[in-house]
């Protein structure tokens, strides 16, 4: 009989279920969309219901779609963004929408937090700068705003410890997820009665569950989400964790010698220690899946995102009939169609948001009419792979140099962009298999809990493969290092202006 695990993943827009067998091919994926709901500008909510029935509807597609029998699935792992907040009523119900990792009603909270010294002193223990978008925050906000939220409220989740808990009907806290929530102290491994105290939520700590690591069984599948899901009821389900760390398991980041870079919206650039490291404005301590590692990260929404706005807005619509390629394929295509001596044209990722002090927006510079569509689209290419670069060369201070990068994520679907990748980095790229990186990632956390493998390193070293290793091009280097020389300046002289 052959085996199977499924890995779920609710993002902050699509919920996708994945389904893989123990070696790590992936055999059938569906994703479903959830829609954010807006009440106003800085709030960003989804509907709990919404959300559990849009992972139903993934998981019975990639079970159809696979072909599988269900009773042949040996464990179920989730996975989801962090941060926000995920409120279970007393009723048995939820007791406010859920809050997206994009919101910031809190904001004025954290202001508050950092001027009268309270987030320094809670810094000590977390080994995070607390965010308006994490619970700590938006716990305040709730007490402040709408305490009777906080009167009805049982159990505080993080995304994917909501949708286990409607699956197995046990509310579990898993600790990969909730080390980033500024709830945890990251030395002691538990939440801190201190730290709420701190924050003026104190009364809060019993609506925290109990803590749990990523392989641990945190309940079956009830027959209820069985009939719902087309599962088989008693399906162990892990107790999964925190994308971040999904995405780097399932590149097998499971030693200090290894850093990935993860390109979505948003730019991850991560790598684990023994130790942590001191927090500032975007280096972020949490704890890994594999017990006794901090995952050291560097991120922004400055990424692979950018070229999806970039695409809609100058290329769909106008592709040539003749061309019978994608939007993405006609851009590496015209990219390609350049080296980088050919453009000089510059581009700031910030679209969605930034990792530079003082600039708000995104920017073209040096554009003369001689340009064309592909000086564009390589200006994006290469400014994606700045921001990138900028993150990495800080994580490279705080460790020792690297014999290559893992690479993931929608630059990794593209040749001429990975190419660009290894050159501005200046370092050797290895891109890996697994395109549902979450998923993947969580899969291997049931794996473990199914007892089919004995540890995250056993498992990576079965399940992960590497497709391709590009060297940089001497040649280009330096090339590169004028140009992110001349980025570093743009993002200097618009800070003054923005």
């Amino acid at each position: 009989m052959k085996k199977y695990l499924m890995g779920i993943d609710n993002g902050g827009t699509m919920t996708k279920a994945a389904i893989f067998d123990v070696f790590g091919n992936e055999i059938a994926t569906c994703v479903e969309k959830t829609p954010l709901i807006v009440p106003q500008a800085g709030w960003q909510e989804r509907d709990m219901y919404a959300m559990w029935q849009a992972t139903v509807n993934a998981i019975k597609k990639a079970l159809a779609k696979s072909g599988v029998d269900s009773g042949d699935i040996i464990g179920v792992g989730c996975t989801g963004h962090g941060k926000g907040l995920y409120l279970w009523g007393k009723d048995g119900k939820p007791s406010y929408n859920a809050i997206s990792s994009t919101d910031s009603r809190a904001e004025d909270i954290v202001k508050e937090w950092r001027a009268s010294g309270i987030a320094d002193e809670a810094k000590k223990r977390t080994l995070q700068r607390v965010l308006a978008c994490q619970p700590a925050a938006l716990l305040a906000w709730f007490k402040a705003n709408k305490p009777e939220v906080l009167k009805n409220t049982r159990w505080i989740f993080e995304a994917k410890d909501y949708i286990r808990f409607m699956l197995t009907g046990e509310a579990f806290a898993e600790v990969t997820d909730y080390s980033g929530t500024s709830l945890m102290n990251l030395h002691t491994k538990q939440f801190d009665r201190e730290l709420l105290r701190l924050y003026g939520v104190e009364e809060v700590f019993d609506m925290l569950p109990p803590l749990r690591y990523s392989y641990e069984r945190c309940g079956a599948v009830t027959r209820e989400a069985g009939e719902l899901t087309g599962l088989k009821e008693g399906t162990p389900v892990s107790g999964g964790m925190f994308d971040i760390d999904a995405c780097a398991i399932a590149m097998d980041v499971s030693s200090e010698d290894k850093l990935c870079v993860i390109t979505g919206t948003w730019s991850i650039n991560e790598y684990i220690s023994e130790t942590p490291v001191s927090p500032d404005s975007t280096t972020l301590n949490s704890l890994f899946c594999i017990p006794g590692y901090y995952l050291i990260e560097e991120s922004s929404p400055t990424s692979a995102g950018n070229l999806e706005w970039i695409a809609d807005t100058f290329i769909k619509g106008r592709l040539p009939e003749s061309a019978g390629m994608s939007p993405y394929r006609y851009a590496d295509m015209l990219v390609a169609s350049l080296s980088p001596e050919q453009s000089d044209t510059l581009f700031l990722p910030f679209l969605y948001g930034t990792n530079a002090e003082g600039v708000r927006s995104s920017a073209f510079a040096r554009l003369n009419n001689s340009y064309e569509l592909k000086h564009l689209l390589r200006a994006v290419f290469e400014g994606v792979a700045f921001s990138h670069k900028s993150h990495v060369d800080k994580l490279l201070k705080l460790r020792k140099t690297l014999k290559a990068v893992r690479l993931a994520g929608g630059v990794a679907r593209s040749p001429v962009w990975t190419r660009i990748f290894a050159d501005v980095l200046a370092l050797p790229v290895e891109v890996i298999g697994a395109k549902e990186l979450g998923a993947f990632g969580s899969a291997m956390s049931a794996a473990l809990c199914a007892g089919y493998y004995d540890d995250y390193r056993s498992a990576a070293k079965n399940m992960v493969n590497v497709l391709a290793s590009i060297e940089p091009d001497v040649g280009s280097i330096g090339v590169y290092e004028r140009k992110y020389r001349d980025y570093l300046k743009l993002i200097d002289a618009l800070s003054n202006i923005f």
